[in-house]
């Protein structure tokens, strides 16, 4: 590819040196390693000319975006998710769209774990205490928490990241149940501690810990709200690695506040980083700012997928990850 047809590409987001160099080898680039959050107007205005972007959920490609950026033909995203950007507004404008799956699969899950472990044995709250200057002597009652080991983890979206959750079990002799759109087949199930699938309903009532690891969408939105928190169990906790938006954060609120149930671990929110300000009244939830795929060999290999899409798509014409979209 000589340097005068390197396609021009808008980088919306800081990159690690590796990757920027990569980027600057085969395209010409224009980026954002300051981080900035644009507008709509803003992010219009610096697509212009631009044949491809390389973004992260910061950014957000709305049908406004999209229909005023004519040479646009490709964007990358380095996360898993993409409800930042709206799929059927690039389907109309035949604008292909990428994300990073399975490179960050086993990162999410050690982070699960950690959100669990933290959630069910009070690690945050008894931490702010200790640092507060409170503890002077060992209680028999003192931040008495839940067993994880020998208890039973319900896992609501069994996707891949889902199954790493549940191979992990293994080392806490723990029964694994899970809801999904479909069954896993039978050697997958027996890989993931011998899963058993059962109807959303049998999956609140009956675990112990509930992992939330589904996607965000208009039929996912809300799936845990007031009705759901009143079918789990009292002494149940809630742990949230998924989306902002599959659960309704006010409702999830109230259903601490009144310990229907026991406490929640939570890496987003809705409409983050504006999380609602209640959480943090709140000793029996413990909060993290998106952080599950947050160690920096995972996060670099998340850049190097989005990279490795653009260079295929420039050289070859294909994408390697495309996301499906409806036409």
């Amino acid at each position: 590819m000589s340097s005068s047809a390197k396609p021009a590409i808008l980088v919306t987001c800081p990159t690690f040196p590796a990757i920027f160099e990569q980027l600057t080898t085969h395209f010409e680039i224009e980026d954002n390693q300051q981080d900035q959050i644009f507008s709509e107007d803003e992010l219009i205005a610096h697509l212009q000319g631009k044949d491809a972007a390389f973004t992260s959920g910061n950014t957000r490609f709305t049908a406004k975006v999209i229909e005023n950026c004519p040479q646009l033909k490709l964007i990358c995203a380095m996360s898993v998710g993409y409800d930042n950007i709206d799929i059927n507004a690039c389907a109309q404008r035949g604008i292909v769209v990428t994300n990073a799956p399975d490179v960050l699969n086993q990162t999410t899950a050690d982070f699960a774990w950690a959100l669990l472990l933290a959630t069910a044995r009070r690690v945050t709250e008894s931490e702010h205490w200790l640092r507060a200057g409170h503890w002077n002597r060992w209680e028999l009652r003192g931040f008495l928490g839940a067993d994880v080991h020998g208890k039973t983890l319900g896992i609501l979206g069994m996707g891949r990241i889902g199954q790493a959750i549940a191979r992990r079990s293994m080392g806490f002799d723990m029964k694994v149940i899970y809801h999904n759109r479909s069954r896993l087949g039978p050697d997958q199930e027996a890989h993931a501690n011998n899963a058993k699938l059962v109807s959303k309903q049998e999956l609140l009532a009956q675990s112990d810990h509930l992992i939330l690891m589904l996607p965000y969408s208009a039929q996912t939105r809300h799936c845990m709200g007031a009705p759901e928190f009143a079918q789990m169990r009292k002494t149940a906790t809630l742990i949230n690695v998924a989306r902002g938006g599959v659960v309704d954060d006010a409702a999830l609120i109230t259903a601490l506040k009144t310990k229907q149930i026991a406490a929640a671990g939570l890496d987003v929110f809705e409409n983050e980083p504006r999380l609602n300000p209640e959480f943090l009244t709140l000793p029996n939830v413990v909060l993290t700012p998106h952080i599950a795929s947050a160690s920096e060999a995972t996060r670099q290999a998340m850049q190097q997928c989005a990279f490795d899409n653009l260079r295929s798509y420039f050289e070859r014409g294909i994408v390697l990850t495309p996301v499906a979209m409806n036409k």
